[in-house]
């Protein structure tokens, strides 16, 4: 099963892929996280210590341009570039959870990125097309990422919103470009929920139920801000947690 998860930035995406992640292995599941946000955070969530040793794939500029085969003055480049070794060179482990930090291409001036990003794109596709594990796709924040095409191959998209008009704005834009890709099942998943007028205000704005709604949670933001792995909170959210996993795995 192939999972990515999106939102408006600051909604908490990267908390509830962080306990999706650690409930699946608690679940016995093979779990294999894909760190996409040109602001990665998810090395700390899961408790990855030294992170500001995690080169992203993505800054690795020279490795990618070798790959796509393009030379200096060429507007060529392959695309198909060879990346199975790459997969097993930038996997980080923590406590059974794998994790692949992207980042983003970064280019100066404007220049084209076209022949770094086709090396990242093939990268993801192979990941994503792993048949004996659980993938989980932590997008960066907003809607640019729909239209670069990189989680067409995903079997769900979750769209986090949280109880308020922008977030519920941001969360239907993602919502209706999604569409135009052929991703097979789109939800959304609430956030920062303090009560049932919460869950309703979600509910109307969206024009459908969440398929889970995750609570204000005083203690994910304790550990949040005690610089602990947010997989610890899991005790606190499991039953909303494996409700959600029970939702992805039951169609």
């Amino acid at each position: 099963m192939k999972i990515a998860i999106s939102g408006k930035g600051g909604v908490g995406k990267t908390t509830i892929m962080t306990l999706l992640a650690q409930q699946f292995h608690n679940n016995g599941k093979k779990v294999l996280v894909i760190d996409a946000d040109p602001s990665p955070h998810m090395a700390q969530s899961i408790g990855v210590t030294a992170v500001e040793r995690i080169v992203p794939i993505s800054e690795m500029k020279e490795l990618l341009v070798e790959r796509s085969g393009k030379t200096t003055g060429s507007p060529f480049y392959n695309i198909n570039p060879q990346v199975d070794d790459l997969l097993a060179r930038f996997i980080v482990e923590k406590d059974g959870i794998k994790l692949m930090v992207l980042g983003a291409i970064q280019t100066a001036e404007g220049g084209c990125a076209c022949p770094e990003s086709n090396v990242l794109k093939r990268m993801l596709t192979k990941l994503l097309l792993s048949p004996d594990e659980v993938v989980l796709l932590d997008m960066e924040a907003g809607v640019e990422h729909l239209g670069r095409g990189t989680i067409a191959t995903v079997d769900h998209l979750l769209i986090v919103a949280i109880p308020s008009k922008s977030g519920i704005r941001t969360a239907l834009k993602i919502r209706d470009l999604a569409k135009d890709t052929r991703i097979r099942r789109i939800s959304f998943v609430g956030n920062l929920v303090q009560d049932e007028e919460d869950r309703q205000f979600l509910a109307e704005g969206l024009g459908e139920e969440p398929i889970a709604c995750f609570p204000d949670s005083a203690t994910i933001r304790k550990i949040e801000r005690a610089g602990q792995p947010i997989t610890t909170a899991l005790p606190s959210v499991a039953e909303v947690t494996q409700g959600l996993i029970d939702r992805l795995t039951s169609a």
